[in-house]
């Protein structure tokens, strides 16, 4: 296998729409050969009882019989800019928008809190953008195969306070992320990258790659039928667990 891959974890509980264990096991980037492929496997195996994963899973009361490992093997790419999409807004709750958080090279830079993104909000209705934050992105992930594999270092005085996306890549993203809300039906945490069109005219939409797509935790669970129906008096919340009402 001469392909470099990206090897990720993917535990059965990690993306639900009650929890989100983004972060917490392990992904390698640029793994080249089987042999290699074969040990990265074992450790994101492994990683799924790291300190940080177990202590989530204890917090939120998960039973550990049903937790398990599958392990994603991605080709890797080298992206000219990269990052994620919220198909509702993270902020608001609003799902009439699409979130988008973009920086040049590696999403692993926007992860790895490297960088602030660009910042950017899409109307589902119009297509219009509607907000637009260009930060300083003092940093740069990237990734050459053949070579040093995944590198950080200053990302150039050109680029640094440059918008990372153009508006035909932006309005291309939102399009393609309610494509997914719609596939799944329900709102989505997409990471994506954009490849660099090398001049040969490829469109927007040609040129992003979904890497991984979870259900929007955050919004969700604040949407869940409360644990209890209204009572006429505050008392009676109290007296009902009772079983005696007023």
């Amino acid at each position: 296998m001469n392909t470099d891959v990206a090897v990720r974890s993917s535990a059965t509980v990690e993306d639900s729409a009650e929890a989100s264990f983004a972060g917490l096991q392990d992904t390698y980037l640029g793994v080249v050969g089987i042999p290699a492929v074969h040990d990265h496997i074992g450790r994101c195996w492994a990683s799924l009882y790291n300190d940080e994963s177990v202590a989530y899973r204890r917090r939120l009361a998960l039973p550990e019989a049903a937790v398990s490992m599958a392990v994603v093997v991605q080709r890797m790419v080298a992206p000219r800019a990269a990052g994620v999409m919220f198909t509702r807004s993270p902020v608001t709750g609003d799902r009439s928008v699409v979130a988008i958080e973009a920086t040049w090279g590696l999403g692993s830079a926007l992860v790895a809190g490297d960088v602030t993104p660009d910042a950017f909000i899409v109307s589902k209705v119009t297509g219009e953008i509607t907000t637009r934050r260009v930060a300083s992105k003092i940093k740069i992930h990237n990734y050459r195969s053949n070579g040093p594999g995944v590198t950080v270092c200053g990302t150039p005085s050109s680029l640094r306070d440059v918008a990372s996306l153009t508006d035909e890549e932006i309005r291309a993203l939102a399009a393609i992320g309610r494509q997914v809300e719609a596939h799944y039906g329900a709102p989505q945490d997409i990471e994506w990258a954009l490849l660099d069109g090398d001049g040969d005219g490829a469109d927007a939409a040609a040129r992003i790659v979904l890497l991984q797509s979870r259900p929007e935790t955050v919004w969700a669970g604040r949407q869940q039928a409360p644990a209890g129906a209204p009572k006429r008096r505050p008392a009676d919340h109290v007296l009902s667990l009772f079983g005696q009402p007023l």
